[in-house]
């Protein structure tokens, strides 16, 4: 399930995962930033606890980019927290 974060005066919606399993039983969570465009989305998705970008599509800017790798990076603890409570409505 997705939890939706905030959304953005530009339309970037951000969402995020319960906390899910790799095979080997690591935990993680993905956290999605979502823009629509004309021609469909501006994504980049980050993978937590690693900080790696598991998807980059559409026209985010290297400064927008930045920025999100910064909201990751602060919000991780919110992140763990609130998806093993199941949402942000537990939170």
């Amino acid at each position: 399930m997705m939890h939706e974060f905030v959304k953005y005066p530009d339309g970037t919606l951000v969402v995020f995962s319960d906390i899910r399993k790799k095979d080997n039983g690591e935990e993680y969570i993905i956290i999605c930033f979502e823009r629509p465009t004309n021609d469909g989305f501006d994504t980049v998705i980050f993978e937590l606890p690693s900080y790696n970008i598991v998807k980059r599509d559409g026209n985010y800017s290297e400064e927008e980019i930045e920025t999100f790798r910064k909201v990751v990076e602060c919000g991780a603890p919110f992140f763990f927290e609130t998806a093993r409570k199941g949402g942000k409505q537990s939170a």
